[in-house]
């Protein structure tokens, strides 16, 4: 009786409170803390702009230091420098990560910075295809701050606003990859492309690849001094054990405004515990899963993306586009205008409204229908290259470079919404912040693997698709076909990832709600 009695009064009682005010405090989303963001957004630029200037001229380059027999076999030493850098940077990026989970996040990026700085300017002065190589593969000894950057920005992230944190990361990385492959473009080969500014320079022509080095270099200076004067460290590294009643008297008396510091919020939980989980324990089945999908994911995108500019540059005889540096820049740059929007507007409402498991399988549903027609471009690149009359010649430019934009907008799209869920997915399964270094290094030591591969692979079959006569699809269709078949299969395979990579698993109440369901 009296047990019917009180689940009749808890019945009423769950009645009685109200739902609104519970919905509008979830809904109300934590101010950003700028001042920790800044300095992290400044850093994080440095990378992307350092490493994809190169994008646009790489043809050009190999070409100059005259080592391919043909121009179908500079696909195979353009992968040659894709896979240096990812070997090393593979080589190095658990390392990164468990550093910066001992001695802090702050010490680890400004030492990547540095690395940056110096090997970028070194690069600018390369003369031969060996010393590009070695120069390369001391880049990605020194291009660990991702992982870095995705623990920092979690542990200043609440789970109101977390989704619009984590997606500053990537959208940095794609604006910074766009300013990159724009200057690349542009300042290459300075002498010829701005004569009027260094037509009579002799070290410009001397090394014309290095103008376009300095600047990234400069891009690297710039989020050094920031991070060194401007970025805190985010992970306490000895925390203090306060007592129940010092525990008490430190929570806040109502919620937060917009005046409430969000790390002063947060310091509780962004203190690392003392003991790590181990990596066993870690690496759980929903993990490896998740990774997995992640790195056929990362393998099937690179094949193209690392392909694109050797593609755009290729003759179109042999199944390219024929595009200059300036052009291959311009197409790769145009889509940070598309990117801002994406990742700060779209993005988040997207997150927010479905979760980042909806997000991740719509983005892999944008990349196929990109993959699957790309190469086709090359047929209005060949009838431009024969030039029947002025006229259609100016119609199918313009219609060559409409579908060129809209293609690569879907392929931009599919890269923020994949690769930022994604991150937020394996930031969201780390049982601890203590972990989240852990985490993000084995994800970017996945992706460097498939980065290592992948180049390769696709320089390969690139240059045997284009050498001989075969049919569609082993023309110079099949690495993209080839990249849509494996997009297609992780798309099949994101739905059997469980619903619950949607919660930042480390904020989760697990004790309290096992003793809940103990007293049930």
């Amino acid at each position: 009786m009296s047990r019917s009695i009180s689940s009749r009064n808890s019945v009423h009682s769950q009645q009685d409170v109200p739902v609104e005010p519970e919905e509008s405090v979830v809904v109300k989303e934590t101010p950003l803390p700028w001042n920790q963001i800044a300095p992290l957004v400044a850093m994080r630029l440095a990378e992307p702009i350092n490493l994809t200037l190169i994008l646009p001229f790489l043809y050009k380059m190999i070409e100059d230091f005259d080592v391919a027999d043909s121009p179908k076999d500079i696909s195979h030493y353009s992968s040659i420098l894709y896979m240096s850098f990812s070997i090393s940077q593979t080589l190095t990026i658990m390392h990164w990560g468990r550093l910066s989970d001992r001695i802090g996040r702050r010490p680890v990026l400004i030492a990547g910075l540095i690395g940056i700085l110096a090997v970028s300017v070194l690069f600018g002065f390369t003369k031969s295809f060996a010393m590009a190589v070695v120069v390369r593969a001391a880049t990605g000894v020194f291009a660990g701050n991702g992982a870095v950057m995705k623990s920092a920005m979690a542990e200043i992230a609440d789970d109101t606003n977390r989704s619009r944190m984590m997606a500053l990361l990537p959208l940095t990385w794609n604006v910074g990859s766009m300013v990159g492959s724009g200057i690349g473009g542009v300042f290459s080969n300075p002498v010829t492309q701005l004569p009027g500014l260094f037509g009579n320079s002799k070290l410009f022509a001397y090394f014309p690849y290095l103008l376009p080095c300095l600047i990234g270099s400069t891009v690297a200076a710039f989020g050094l001094v920031v991070g060194l004067f401007n970025f805190k460290e985010t992970l306490v590294l000895k925390p203090t054990q306060p007592t129940h009643e010092e525990a008490a008297s430190e929570q806040p008396t109502g919620g937060s405004t917009e005046g409430t510091p969000l790390l002063a919020q947060s310091a509780a939980t962004s203190v690392a515990p003392v003991k790590q989980s181990s990596m066993r324990s870690l690496l759980t089945p929903l993990v490896v899963r998740v990774m997995v999908t992640n790195a056929i994911m990362c393998f099937a995108y690179n094949l193209c993306d690392q392909l694109y500019p050797i593609f755009a540059a290729t003759d179109p005889r042999d199944g390219g586009l024929g595009l200059d540096p300036r052009s291959i820049g311009l197409s790769l740059g145009i889509e940070g205008i598309v990117v801002v929007y994406l990742q700060l507007v779209v993005y988040p409402r997207l997150e927010r409204k479905y979760g980042v498991l909806y997000c991740y399988r719509r983005g892999l549903s944008f990349a196929i229908p990109y993959l699957v027609c790309m190469p086709f471009l090359s047929i209005i690149a060949a009838h431009l290259q024969a030039g029947t009359s002025a006229l259609s010649m100016a119609y199918e430019y313009i219609g060559m470079w409409v579908i060129l934009m809209s293609l690569m907008t879907m392929r931009i799209t599919s890269n923020v919404m994949a690769y930022t869920s994604i991150n937020m997915m394996i930031t969201n399964m780390a049982p601890s912040r203590a972990d989240l270094g852990f985490m993000n290094g084995t994800q970017q030591l996945a992706m460097s693997v498939m980065r290592i591969f992948a180049p390769a692979i696709s320089g390969i079959l690139w240059s045997w698709s284009i050498k001989h006569t075969l049919p569609f699809p082993f023309n110079s269709h099949f690495v993209w076909m080839l990249s849509a078949a494996l997009v297609s299969i992780v798309l099949w395979q994101s739905y059997l990832i469980p619903d619950s990579v949607n919660k930042f698993a480390a904020d989760q109440p697990k004790p309290i709600a096992s003793a809940e369901e103990s007293d049930d």
